[in-house]
């Protein structure tokens, strides 16, 4: 069970990430409002610990500048926002976290077929592929067989609706980026809250497991 806060730009945001909890922060290499260079999220990344996985954001990017960029920044995952196909993701050396933006079931159908170490479910696209603070139908996660093991959930998660998104579609990690910020600066409180409420619902799903109980939020 995971908790990654994405969108990174400076060490006092990471550092507030790290210090609550988190175990994976996100730096985004493609156009966005929170884009950054390689130079900068290795800057951040050499000064919070190790045991905090570090993934990069790319969206249609050339091979050779994602791999250059893994190597600069010291990056632990590849996570592609864009129209990838599965035969690039599996050229990447290092683990590959696929996004797909859900609207309907065939979205999803859409997902199974391509082979990735981990599933990213996101809203679908805005203004840019990913961060734009809106939450798809969970329904259509919830209602399938799609490896819960390898679900990433993402797309509108707030510390307000984080425990009944987890509660309802049982994701490996949850991942957040404007829903723990204030007028587009991350917020050390609501990153705080956000991944109480988060491990909160992780706990309870570990332990309706253990007694074979079913969990909900509703």
């Amino acid at each position: 069970m995971h908790i990654k806060i994405c969108g990174i730009t400076t060490l006092e945001a990471a550092q507030a990430a790290c210090d609550a909890g988190a175990d994976m922060l996100g730096f985004v290499f493609a156009q966005s409002k929170r884009k950054i260079t390689p130079e900068q999220a290795k800057a951040i990344i050499e000064k919070i610990p190790a045991h905090v996985k570090k993934t990069g954001v790319f969206v249609n990017e050339e091979l050779d500048i994602i791999e250059e960029t893994v190597r600069t920044a010291g990056l632990d995952y590849v996570q592609l926002h864009g129209d990838e196909s599965a035969a690039f993701a599996q050229k990447i050396t290092v683990p590959v976290i696929k996004a797909f933006g859900i609207e309907n079931k065939s979205d999803l159908n859409k997902a199974s077929m391509f082979e990735t170490d981990f599933y990213l479910f996101d809203s679908p696209k805005g203004k840019y592929r990913g961060g734009n603070g809106t939450s798809f139908d969970w329904a259509v996660l919830e209602e399938n067989d799609f490896p819960k093991d390898k679900t990433i959930l993402a797309g509108g998660l707030t510390p307000e609706n984080v425990k009944e998104a987890i509660l309802r579609v049982r994701p490996v990690a949850v991942d957040v980026s404007s829903g723990v910020e204030t007028n587009g600066i991350k917020d050390r409180a609501k990153i705080i809250l956000f991944i109480e409420e988060a491990k909160l619902a992780f706990q309870q799903l570990e332990e309706s497991d253990r007694h074979g109980s079913i969990c909900t939020a509703r």
